[in-house]
């Protein structure tokens, strides 16, 4: 006679579940619950921004990758469909070579003028000395001024017999006297000076926030080592200092190529008008609000905005890969 079924009773009727299979099965479904509840939360978060960002951001962007398709002057419904007519229009005017050249030209200098006067006064402020607080603020009060004040403060400080030439007349250097906002070579190299002023104390701020964050120890055990000041930034700063200078650079060249209002306020119309001063985004303005060419306006738009991408994926792809995985932490089983 075989074994008696383990899960039969003596008296034929089914026994009771083996121990710890209902606890098992508690973990499980509250696990279960666990989870959706997460997934709820989640969802409840998230859904507004999505929203937001759907409104606001990829039906604006799809309607302006539409209506770049049309000749159109902003009456009506769009008829007249002419493809990529007006792409191969934008990049056949050379007002619009014009300003691809300039926003290149603000991109690069940018980075190479603010850069450099960024790190040396971050490096001075992150030292002790009497009125720092007082300087700290003087720096960054420029990128605190709206665009349109500092673009009409300019205006008047670089204008014909203006504070810049008065400046430089009881120098003894009237010869270096300039039309700089009129002259077609002059004024972009005259509106990079603009944007540094502008927006350099931006990344004084970013790099006195990383300079925060280099441990004292390193610094004050290589200074028992020997080194000199020089070599501490050299082998110590700069290198624990390279995820916020890339930041900075990332958000440089996107609001570089991106840039509008002090170049719209401070630059002269006639001027901008042949390219000269004027960038993608005021060439966008001028061309499809002023000249009401909405459906050009807009494939200008589209540019832009895929140019942009592609820079911000390049960088992202080649400069910010390490910092990102570096901040990704795996998990631990």
């Amino acid at each position: 006679m075989t074994a008696s079924n383990p899960t039969l009773n003596p008296a034929g009727g089914a026994s009771a579940p083996p121990a710890g299979v209902r606890p098992a099965r508690r973990r499980s479904s509250s696990r279960a619950a666990e989870t959706r509840r997460k997934w709820y939360e989640i969802i409840g978060l998230t859904t507004p921004a999505v929203i937001v960002y759907v409104m606001f951001v990829l039906v604006p962007m799809g309607f302006a990758v539409y209506y770049s398709l049309f000749r159109w002057r902003g009456v009506g419904p769009p008829t007249e469909f002419v493809g990529l007519d007006n792409y191969v229009l934008a990049f056949q005017d050379p007002i619009f070579l014009d300003a691809l050249r300039n926003n290149a030209i603000i991109v690069v200098g940018s980075l190479l003028i603010q850069g450099p006067i960024a790190l040396g006064i971050a490096l001075l402020l992150n030292r002790r000395f009497r009125g720092r607080t007082v300087f700290r603020l003087l720096v960054f009060v420029p990128y605190v001024l709206a665009e349109v004040t500092v673009g009409i403060m300019w205006k008047l400080i670089l204008t014909d017999g203006g504070t810049v030439d008065a400046l430089l007349r009881s120098l003894g250097l009237g010869s270096l006297v300039q039309a700089w906002l009129a002259d077609l070579d002059v004024v972009i190299w005259t509106l990079l000076i603009v944007l540094t002023w502008k927006y350099v104390g931006f990344a004084i701020i970013l790099l006195l926030a990383g300079l925060s964050n280099v441990p004292h120890e390193l610094t004050e055990a290589a200074e028992i080592d020997g080194a000199s000041w020089w070599q501490i930034q050299r082998h110590i700063t700069l290198p624990l200092l390279g995820p916020t200078i890339r930041i900075w650079m990332f958000l440089s060249m996107i609001g570089s190529l991106q840039v509008f209002d002090v170049i719209w306020v401070t630059s002269v119309p006639a001027v901008r008008s042949l390219g000269a001063s004027a960038t993608m985004a005021t060439y966008m303005v001028d061309n499809g609000f002023f000249a009401r060419l909405w459906g050009y306006g807009n494939a200008v738009a589209v540019i832009l905005f895929v140019i942009s991408f592609v820079a911000a994926l390049l960088f992202q792809r080649f400069l910010l890969r390490r910092d990102i995985q570096g901040a990704i932490t795996g998990r631990v089983n």
